[in-house]
């Protein structure tokens, strides 16, 4: 709840999201798509429930912040790139305090936005890199530190429609690939029928959980 318990925006969502699944959280501006993100992460607690991450409930704030940075990844439409580092740069800080070598953590980097189609542009600026380009990089920046869970909220926003299809592309081969659970918070259905499980939520409540035949692939 939010503002003092006058505004609930979630209630009564009880979801169990598997290894390696790739799933997709539809629903209009205000459901409460982004709420579950944060929630499903420690970011936020629930005022009543409880979050299960991997068989255990992380005991506070201080266990929550060891797993995202070293078990969850994250992608954010607004991407957040530090704009006075480079690519290859921007990657390595979630490895801070995590990797303790440099050049371990530059060849991690360096794979990484090789593995995104990056491999010429990684010493680039943020600003001397497309939209589609920018979000690649944050997408490898997710993986810095071989997460088992990704959640990325609004991944193509922003994006026009062919940097999109890019991105979406790239998704599904890195699950595919990398084993990863994949968690995408949409409005567009266009993007949630790309993934394998669509869950629909409508003012703070899970309305519907399908699985989409012939997705993901």
């Amino acid at each position: 709840m939010f503002e003092a318990g006058l505004v609930k925006a979630l209630g009564d969502v009880t979801l169990t999201i598997g290894h390696q699944e790739l799933v997709a959280v539809l629903g209009a501006s205000g459901s409460g798509k982004s709420t579950l993100l944060h929630v499903l992460c420690g970011l936020l607690a629930p005022t009543s429930g409880r979050v299960v991450f991997e068989g255990m409930v992380p005991a506070g704030q201080r266990a929550w912040a060891r797993l995202r940075a070293t078990r969850i990844g994250f992608v954010f439409q607004s991407i957040h790139l530090l704009p006075t580092l480079t690519a290859l740069e921007n990657v390595q800080v979630p490895m801070f305090g995590v990797i303790t070598r440099e050049t371990d953590r530059i060849t991690r980097a360096a794979g990484l936005l090789e593995r995104v189609g990056l491999r010429d542009r990684m010493r680039h600026l943020p600003g001397q890199l497309s939209g589609g380009e920018r979000q690649r990089a944050a997408i490898a920046r997710s993986l810095a530190n071989t997460p088992t869970l990704v959640l990325a909220d609004e991944p193509t926003g922003n994006l026009d429609s062919a940097s999109a299809a890019g991105v979406l592309d790239l998704f599904t081969e890195l699950h595919a690939t990398e084993g990863v659970t994949l968690v995408v918070i949409t409005h567009d259905l266009d993007v949630a029928r790309r993934c394998r499980r669509l869950v629909r939520l409508a003012d703070g409540r899970l309305v519907s959980d399908t699985v989409v035949e012939g997705a993901g692939s």
